[in-house]
């Protein structure tokens, strides 16, 4: 097979139905399904998108010859991998980068995992096969991913095995010859409108004997028996795009997984029962630095639209004179070449990592996964500020077309734009900083890769400041021999 049109994966998905609840009933077709469909069709999109850009989006699949999406590829030169941010660049606007676990995201990490993968077989030489052989049937069928990292909240003072259940946290239950049994719960699948999940661990297993069952990474079908999706209630209400214009179309979902006696395969297993390994993986592979790649290029694509969003709505009310409104766009926009040059050093800077594969330089990306969650809040904030009770009072789709359509035309106008150009302007806005969709989109930006004081905690801890401290040591003691 070759990359994958919209209408294909819309029929995968009918084909092969994962048990997906939402609001109490078990949904039969989320193609079509209220609150899903949106979604649904702006991932179909996406596949379309890479025929109608080719040169961008594809490359020849190194297996058979065949077109297969860019975000598969396994870079070896810096060429080959600015050529995979341009293409994970020019997905993210296609959404405005609101569909942050759009596919690129884990096509970049099992990426990695295969490039990567005689760290696996370095603890079981069956499961670097594992992943070389997983990325390329991904890679030939071009198939959507979701993952889950983390156990449920229940009781965080102590570990997975220490609950009040053993089996609240998806954990192993039953070894067997061809596989084992998974059970418990996971959280928090975003995207479930895919094909298959991509079950890692996180990186805070504690080294104990305790914690083994609980150590493992794999990835199956989401329409494994067994395998529930208990998805939030969607932000999309099944409006049209006039109103709605953002959570419509880009509503990804996001869920807890549980898994009631989910049957692995060994041929699905790429680590099991090591702790150590575990919490190596994402750094030892290059996994963690391939996805952070792929999340400058969604942030630089957001701040974009972000940018773009704030400058018409200044022009269309004539602000432009305000030195405060001079202050915000310049913070809007000081953000996004803050992003271009993390990007851009980072590719620039990139190396060859120990198993050959091109690797973007680590420190811009770890510098923006940790600053992107304090801007982004700050940016809604705003849009706010800006629009005002403007955000609030703006008309329906049924309005426009509704008896006070003339009324609407005469108050509703400003200062360069008539009602009926305004008011589709400000809906957007709505929807980017004040509906249900946009308090999504802060909280998901706030912890996109996980508790922003972990991740703080984690960068103080590995990155070295010794040559920062030795910079000022020698000023101090040349100040010392001078007197």
């Amino acid at each position: 097979m070759s990359a994958r049109t919209g209408e294909q994966v819309i029929k995968k998905l009918q084909e092969q139905p994962m048990e997906i609840w939402h609001r109490g009933t078990r949904v039969e077709d989320i193609t079509t399904e209220p609150g899903f469909a949106g979604g649904v069709q702006s991932l179909a999109g996406l596949y379309d998108l890479q025929w109608q850009e080719p040169d961008t989006l594809l490359f020849d699949s190194p297996s058979t010859g065949d077109k297969v999406g860019r975000t598969f590829m396994i870079p070896k030169t810096k060429e080959e991998l600015m050529s995979i941010g341009d293409a994970m660049k020019r997905t993210a606007d296609y959404s405005m980068g609101m569909m942050g676990r759009e596919p690129a995201y884990l096509n970049r990490a099992i990426s990695a995992y295969a490039g990567g993968a005689a760290f696996l077989s370095s603890r079981n030489p069956a499961f670097g096969e594992n992943a070389r052989r997983y990325h390329e049937y991904l890679r030939e069928n071009d198939l959507a991913l979701t993952h889950t990292l983390i156990h449920p909240q229940s009781n965080r003072a102590v570990s997975a095995a220490q609950q009040a259940d053993p089996f609240l946290a998806a954990r192993i239950k039953e070894e067997r010859d061809d596989g084992f049994i998974i059970k418990g719960a996971r959280m928090l699948a975003t995207l479930p409108i895919s094909d298959e999940i991509m079950v890692f661990p996180s990186t805070l297993l504690r080294s104990l004997e305790e914690d083994k069952p609980y150590a493992w990474a794999v990835s199956i079908p989401n329409s494994s028996p067994g395998l529930k999706f208990l998805c939030r209630e969607s932000v999309d209400y099944g409006r049209n795009h006039y109103d709605h214009p953002l959570s419509s179309r880009f509503e990804e979902m996001d869920a807890v997984v549980i898994f009631d006696d989910v049957f692995v395969p060994w041929e699905r297993v790429f680590l099991y029962q090591d702790v150590e390994a575990c919490n190596q993986a994402y750094v030892a592979t290059g996994a963690v630095i391939h996805m952070a790649h792929q999340v400058v290029c969604k942030n630089i694509a957001k701040t974009e639209f972000l940018l773009g969003l704030v400058s018409m709505m200044i022009d269309a009310v004539g602000l432009e004179r305000f030195q405060h409104i001079h202050e915000k766009t310049a913070e809007i926009w000081v953000n996004l070449e803050t992003m271009k040059a993390f990007r851009r050093v980072a590719e620039v800077d990139a190396a060859p990592n120990d198993y050959g594969v091109m690797t973007p330089a680590w420190d811009p990306l770890d510098a923006a996964r940790n600053l992107y969650p304090r801007l982004y809040p700050r940016m809604i904030e705003i849009v706010q500020q800006i629009g005002a009770s403007g955000l609030v009072a703006m008309p329906t789709k049924a309005d426009m077309d509704g008896p006070l359509a003339e009324d609407i035309e005469k108050y509703y106008q400003s200062a360069r734009l008539e009602a009926k150009d305004r008011i589709p302007l400000y809906r957007l806005a709505w929807d980017t900083a004040l509906s249900a969709f946009a308090s999504r989109q802060v909280l998901y930006e706030r912890f996109f890769f996980g508790d922003p004081v972990r991740m703080a905690g984690a960068l103080f801890h590995n990155h070295d400041r010794t040559p920062y401290m030795d910079k000022v040591r020698d000023f101090l003691q040349q100040n010392v021999i001078e007197g």
